[in-house]
């Protein structure tokens, strides 16, 4: 629902058949309250509000000329000064800000300097200048934009001191376009930790919150790309809380994802995955299709390789190379020998070394012969998949 300062801001804005704004009449007041104002329709955003996302921009610029005609008098205040900064990391242009009287605001030097730096593209300074902000000890407007700024400068330098950022950035900003872009973010950082828990966790927050939000298609990439680039997919015990999150998504997304999913188990050995996200693609995949024909691949590579051999094998003899990619074929040329491997028959002793000693009896298996050739495969199947993780789906 949108906020009723949202609701005010859009019936003193008049808009055009495409909901451009006809004239600049921003709500008038001192800057924290066209800052609010802006605050509110990025909010309506997060909500899933299309008209709020096309006509924010026009909203940025249209506050940014406040600001430059504003009563110098009014930067004495230091709501004014924060929401200067605000602006800054809620999209505000920094061309803007630089004409401002810098010298009569009141607000902290280096949450002003860094906040610049970082939306100028100067990260190292930014990273500098805002790395010991305490983002609780700060007023909650300004601290939950600035957390969600520090989990974007250390995500690749210091990811579990962004993963507290953002956490942060949610705890002080909720229901906001802060915390919806917070999620979007922490989903992979948290998949990249491989934390399963917090993983589930954030993924029901935002399907709970902001599933209808603009940005929506951004989270689910993330969320895909946290769960195929780790292993949290590939724990058997855990498949049927990853099979509920998969529900959540559109049906031709979670047929891919379970795809790379079967995949990824099976190169990895993990054949309690392979096997039901396989025959969940196969579920979703349709009639003479190349996911159908992947899908049976990977349902027969699990079965040939554990307790279903005579119809895994069937299954991967039945296939339609032709409808393959060439990586999925070099992987199941590795499968099928493997499976072939398997069954091959044990050879007899070449001789018996010495008379006291029985003969090996036709059931006994020879483990250190079938270990190497396991071995051998296992090797083989890791090399096929570095000559082609480039290509993944």
């Amino acid at each position: 629902m949108i906020r009723p300062l949202l609701r005010a801001v859009l019936l003193v804005l008049p808009f055009t058949a495409t909901h451009a704004f006809a004239e600049p009449v921003p709500p008038s007041g001192e800057p924290y309250e066209l800052v609010r104002a802006l605050q509110a329709v990025q909010d309506g955003i997060a909500n899933g509000d299309t008209a709020a996302h096309g006509s924010h921009i026009a909203l940025i610029r249209q506050i940014g000329e406040k600001l430059l005609a504003a009563d110098p008098r009014v930067w004495s205040n230091p709501q004014n000064g924060q929401a200067v900064v605000i602006y800054l990391l809620s999209g505000g242009a920094p061309q803007v800000v630089r004409k401002l009287p810098r010298d009569k605001m009141n607000v902290d030097a280096k949450l002003f300097d860094g906040a610049l730096a970082y939306v100028e593209g100067r990260q190292e300074e930014a990273r500098e200048l805002l790395k010991d902000v305490q983002p609780r000890t700060i007023p909650s407007g300004m601290g939950g934009q600035v957390a969600l700024v520090q989990g974007a400068l250390f995500a690749r330098s210091a990811a579990s001191l962004a993963i507290e950022r953002l956490d942060d950035a949610r705890l002080l900003l909720p229901g906001t376009l802060v915390e919806e872009a917070a999620l979007r973010r922490e989903i992979l950082l948290v998949g990249q930790a491989e934390d399963f828990d917090k993983f589930e966790f954030l993924t029901l927050a935002y399907i709970r919150h902001y599933r209808n939000s603009v940005y929506a298609g951004d989270f689910w990439q993330r969320f895909s790309t946290g769960l195929t680039q780790s292993s949290l997919a590939l724990d058997d015990r855990r498949f049927a809380r990853i099979a509920a999150l998969l529900e959540q998504i559109d049906r031709a997304s979670r047929l891919k994802l379970y795809l790379v999913i079967a995949r990824a188990a099976l190169v990895r050995g993990k054949l309690g995955v392979t096997r039901p996200a396989s025959e969940r693609a196969l579920t979703l995949s349709a009639d003479a299709t190349s996911d159908r024909e992947r899908a049976h691949f990977f349902r027969g590579a699990s079965r040939a390789l554990t307790d279903e051999y005579d119809g895994g094998f069937a299954e991967l003899k039945a296939l339609d190379k032709s409808k393959l990619p060439e990586r999925d074929v070099l992987l199941l040329n590795a499968t099928v020998q493997l499976a072939l491997d398997v069954r091959k028959p044990i050879a007899g002793p070449a001789a018996i070394v010495a008379a006291d000693k029985p003969p090996p009896t036709p059931a006994r298996i020879d483990l250190a012969s079938s270990n190497a050739m396991l071995a051998r495969t296992q090797k083989q199947l890791g090399e096929l998949e570095l000559l082609t993780k480039d290509r993944r789906p």
